[in-house]
C-alpha cells in the first residue's frame, strides 16, 4: 500500500449522547460522526494491522498500512472524545483549529488547544474564520492563512506547519499564501491518496461522514473506490463553480432540509 500512497481521513465534531452539537443545520450534522462509530473505526484499524498517524508523520515516510487522521474546526470533542480514543488505540492525529472559533460554545478554548499539543497531538490551522478562501481578496486571504497561523503559534508557543482549507476550497493563490506564511503542507478535500510524488501544498483528504458505513470506511482507508468518490465530488465542484459558493450552499442547505423533513 505504501507504494500507492496514504489516505488522509477528515473528521469534524464527534457526537456524544446528551451533548448538544456546535450546530444543528443539516449541512453541518452530516459531517458529525457518532463517538461510538469513531471507536469502531479505530478498532477496525487496529484489528486489521493499520496505524493512524498525524499529517507530519504521514508525509515523512508514507509507510505501508498507515492512514492520516485529521479533525477540522476545533470542536471541544477533539479533546473530550477524539484524543482519548486515539491514545487508547496508540494512534496519532492532526487537529486543525479555526482560531476565530476558540472559546465559542462547543469549541476548544486556548488552554484546551495547549492540552492537545501537550498530549503529543499535532495542531494545525484551519483559518481564522472558516471563510471560503477562494472567494477572498489577497488581504483577506493573508488574514485567514498567515495571521491565523501567528495567533495559533502564540497560543502554543511553537511553530504551526500544517493547514487545511475550509470547505475544501482551494486554488493556486491559496497555495502561494500558505507557502509564503511558512506552512509545510496544505490539506484540501480532493479525493485522492497522497504519496512521495504529491504536492505537499495540495494534499488530498477523504471526509468521513455521519452515514459512512464501517464497510465503506474500510474501503476508504485502504484506498479503494476513491475514483468513484472523486468523480462525484467533481460533479459537485462543477455545480459550485457554475452557481458560486453562496448560491451553491443555499441550494444544498434547502435540499438537505427537505431530505431531513
Amino acid at each position: 500500500m505504501g507504494a500507492a500512497g496514504v489516505v488522509f481521513l477528515m473528521y469534524h465534531e464527534l457526537e456524544l449522547p446528551g451533548r448538544p452539537l456546535c450546530q444543528t443545520e443539516p449541512g453541518y450534522v452530516r459531517y458529525v460522526v457518532r463517538m461510538s462509530d469513531f471507536r469502531s473505526h479505530m478498532e477496525l484499524l487496529k484489528s486489521s494491522g493499520w496505524q493512524g498517524v498525524s499529517v507530519g508523520e504521514a508525509v515523512r515516510c508514507f509507510a505501508d498500512k498507515t492512514v492520516a487522521i485529521t479533525f477540522d474546526d476545533g470542536s471541544e470533542t477533539d479533546l473530550l472524545c477524539a484524543a482519548p480514543l486515539l491514545r487508547e488505540f496508540h494512534c496519532g492525529g492532526t487537529f486543525y483549529i479555526t482560531t476565530g472559533f476558540l472559546g465559542k460554545p462547543g469549541h476548544l478554548n486556548h488552554p484546551q488547544v495547549r492540552e492537545l499539543d501537550e498530549l503529543g497531538f499535532e495542531v494545525g490551522c484551519h483559518s481564522m474564520s472558516h471563510a471560503y478562501l477562494t472567494d477572498l481578496s489577497a488581504k483577506d486571504l493573508h488574514r485567514e492563512v498567515a495571521e491565523a497561523k501567528v495567533q495559533l503559534e502564540q497560543i502554543l508557543g511553537r511553530k504551526v506547519e500544517h493547514f487545511s482549507c475550509p470547505g475544501g476550497r482551494y486554488n493556486r493563490q491559496v497555495s502561494l499564501a500558505a507557502a509564503e506564511a511558512g506552512y509545510k503542507t496544505v490539506a484540501t478535500s480532493r479525493i485522492e491518496m497522497n504519496s512521495e510524488a504529491s504536492d505537499r501544498l495540495c494534499l488530498g483528504r477523504v471526509s468521513i461522514m455521519r452515514t459512512t458505513s464501517l464497510a465503506s470506511f474500510q474501503r476508504i482507508y485502504q484506498g479503494r473506490n476513491l475514483r468513484r468518490m472523486h468523480f462525484e465530488v467533481q460533479l459537485r465542484s462543477a455545480s459550485r463553480k457554475l452557481l458560486g459558493n453562496s448560491a451553491y450552499d443555499r441550494l444544498r442547505s434547502a435540499l438537505l432540509r427537505d431530505q431531513t423533513s
